[in-house]
C-alpha cells in the first residue's frame, strides 16, 4: 500500500509519526512524506495521480495542512481521521458547542474576538480557561483568575474560547482510542504550574469508557485523545485531538501504523471499539 503523510514543520523529528512512517515502511508500504509549510506544491500532480490508499495529516491546528487533507478528501482520496472530523475538533468553538449539544459533559463556553469582550462573562464564573480557536499542543493556554487579567492577554489573531475552570486534584486523564481500542494515561496538569510527574497508564471504568466511545462517534474520529478531568460534579471533557502523542500506549507505534493501514482498507470508520486487558500482550511483527 501506500501513503501520503502531511507533516508540518513542527512535527519533523517528532516520534509521532516519524516513528509510524519508518514502522510502514519497514513493513513494505511506500511512504511519501509532504511538507505543507516547507515546500512547493504542484497540487495538480498531487492530487490527480490518486494514487496513494491514504492520506495522513499530522499538523498544528491552523496551519497549512488541513486545507490540502480537506482538497485530498474532495478528489475522492480517505483520509485519516476524515477531514472533516479533523476540521470540527480543530475549531474548538465548533467542537465545544457540539459537545454540549450532543450531551457529553463539558463546561460551558464563550467565544470572543477580542480578549476584552470575554470581561462580559460574570465574575462568578471565574476562574476561566482561555486558549485560541485553533490552538493545539497546550498552546497559549492561560488560567485568567480575576477579570481584570484578561488585560495580560495579547491581541487574538482568531477566535478565543473561554471555559469555567474546573476544579480537580491537578491530574489530567488522556484516553487514546487506537485502532478500536481506549487506553488511559494520568498526567500533570499543565495549568498546576507544578513540576510534571511521568504520565502513567491507569484502567479504564465503565464512564469514562462510555464517554471516550461517544467522543469517537459524535465527531466521526478514529485515531484520537480525549483530555479529561475529575471535578465536583463527575468526569469533564476538557479538549479533544486528533492524531495526539499516544503517549503511554504500549506499542503505540504498531498500532497506529496497523489503524491507518486498516482504515485505508476500510474507507469508513472502525466501529469496534474496546478497552485492552492489561494481561494482554499486543501482537507485534509484520503487517502488511
Amino acid at each position: 500500500m501506500s501513503f501520503c503523510f502531511l507533516v508540518e514543520e513542527q512535527y519533523r523529528r517528532d516520534g509521532m509519526p516519524r516513528s509510524v512512517i519508518r514502522q510502514l515502511q519497514a513493513w513494505g508500504h511506500r511512504v511519501d512524506v509532504i511538507r505543507p509549510g516547507g515546500e512547493l506544491l504542484e497540487l495538480d500532480d498531487l492530487l490527480d495521480r490518486g494514487d496513494h490508499d491514504a492520506w495522513v495529516l499530522k499538523t498544528v491546528s491552523g496551519g497549512p495542512g488541513l486545507g490540502l487533507l480537506e482538497a485530498a478528501a474532495a478528489a475522492g482520496l480517505t483520509t485519516v481521521n476524515d477531514a472533516r472530523s479533523i476540521r470540527g475538533v480543530r475549531d474548538k468553538v465548533h467542537a465545544a458547542a457540539l459537545a454540549a449539544r450532543t450531551g457529553l459533559p463539558v463546561p460551558s463556553a464563550w467565544a470572543a474576538a477580542r480578549p476584552l469582550d470575554l470581561a462580559r462573562i460574570p465574575a462568578a464564573r471565574y476562574p476561566l480557561v482561555v486558549k485560541p480557536a485553533d490552538g493545539s499542543s497546550g498552546r497559549d493556554v492561560r488560567l485568567i483568575e480575576r477579570p481584570e487579567q484578561l488585560t495580560t492577554l495579547g491581541p487574538a489573531e482568531g477566535m478565543l474560547i473561554a471555559q469555567p475552570y474546573v476544579p480537580n486534584s491537578g491530574v489530567d486523564l488522556k484516553v487514546y482510542c487506537v485502532n478500536g481500542r481506549l487506553y488511559g494515561t494520568e498526567r500533570t496538569s499543565p495549568l498546576t504550574g507544578a513540576p510534571g510527574l511521568p504520565d502513567r497508564p491507569v484502567a479504564l471504568d465503565a464512564e469514562i469508557t462510555s464517554i471516550a466511545i461517544r467522543v469517537g462517534e459524535v465527531f466521526g474520529l478514529d485515531l484520537y485523545g480525549v483530555d479529561v478531568v475529575y471535578g465536583p460534579d463527575g468526569p469533564m471533557v476538557v479538549d479533544i485531538n486528533d492524531f495526539p502523542s499516544f503517549r503511554e500506549v504500549p506499542d503505540a507505534v504498531a498500532g497506529v501504523a496497523r489503524a491507518i493501514i486498516d482504515l485505508s482498507r476500510a474507507g469508513s470508520r472502525l466501529r469496534l471499539i474496546t478497552t485492552p486487558d492489561p494481561a494482554e500482550p499486543l501482537a507485534v511483527g509484520t503487517h502488511a
